[in-house]
C-alpha cells in the first residue's frame, strides 16, 4: 500500500488531505477497509466484479480537428480493459486511437485521451471514427435532411458533410485519460 504522500503525488493533489479524503470515501463506500493504528494496512472488502480482461489493440492517432490521414503504428501496442466496464462482449472487434486536437472538447474528449472504438453501425449522435472523403476524424454522427455529416464539439470547427464517401470505421464506445 503506497502512503499518503505517495497517493498525493501520483494524482497530483495539492495536499496529503486530499489522498486521506480520498480513501476514507473508499472505505465509506465498503470498497477498503483500513486497519486502525496500522500504516499502510487496507484491504479490499470484497471482490471486485470484472468482466472478462481483453487486450484492444492501439491502432495509432486520430485528428479530433480537421480531418486528416490516420496515422497507423504497429499492432504490438494493447490497452488492456475489462468488457464489463465498457459494456461490450469480450468477442467485440474493438480498437483504440489516440486523439490528437481540440475539436471534441465540449464532449470532453481532449488530446491525448484514448478512445475505444468498436466495429458496427453507428446511431445518430453516437461519436465515430469515420473515413470522410480520404480523411479520418473524430467527429458525432448527424443526420440533417436524411443526409449524414459529422459534427465537431467545438463551436471553432466547421460540419463536415461528405462531398463523395463517408465510412464510418468505428462507433465510440469507451475513453481512457491518463493524468
Amino acid at each position: 500500500m503506497p502512503t499518503t504522500r505517495e497517493i498525493q503525488e501520483h494524482f497530483g493533489f495539492s495536499s496529503q488531505t486530499a489522498a486521506i479524503s480520498h480513501l476514507r470515501a473508499l472505505e465509506r463506500k465498503g470498497v477498503i477497509q483500513r486497519q486502525v493504528g496500522k500504516a499502510r494496512a487496507v484491504s479490499f472488502t470484497e471482490e471486485l466484479d470484472r468482466g472478462p480482461i481483453i487486450d484492444i489493440p492501439l491502432l495509432g492517432s486520430i485528428a479530433a480537428g480537421m480531418a486528416e490521414d490516420l496515422e497507423q503504428s504497429p499492432h504490438d501496442r494493447c490497452i488492456s480493459v475489462d468488457t464489463e466496464s465498457l459494456g461490450i462482449s469480450a468477442s467485440a472487434k474493438a480498437f483504440a486511437l489516440k486523439v490528437r486536437g481540440d475539436s471534441m472538447i465540449d464532449a470532453h474528449i481532449v488530446e491525448g485521451d484514448c478512445v475505444i472504438l468498436e466495429h458496427r453501425q453507428p446511431r445518430a449522435r453516437d461519436i465515430v471514427a469515420a473515413l470522410i472523403d480520404g480523411e479520418t476524424t473524430l467527429k458525432r454522427f448527424l443526420f440533417k435532411n436524411r443526409r449524414p455529416f459529422l459534427k465537431a464539439e467545438n463551436s471553432r470547427y466547421p460540419d463536415l458533410i461528405p462531398a463523395r464517401e463517408l465510412i464510418i470505421q468505428g462507433v465510440m464506445v469507451g475513453l481512457l485519460r491518463h493524468v
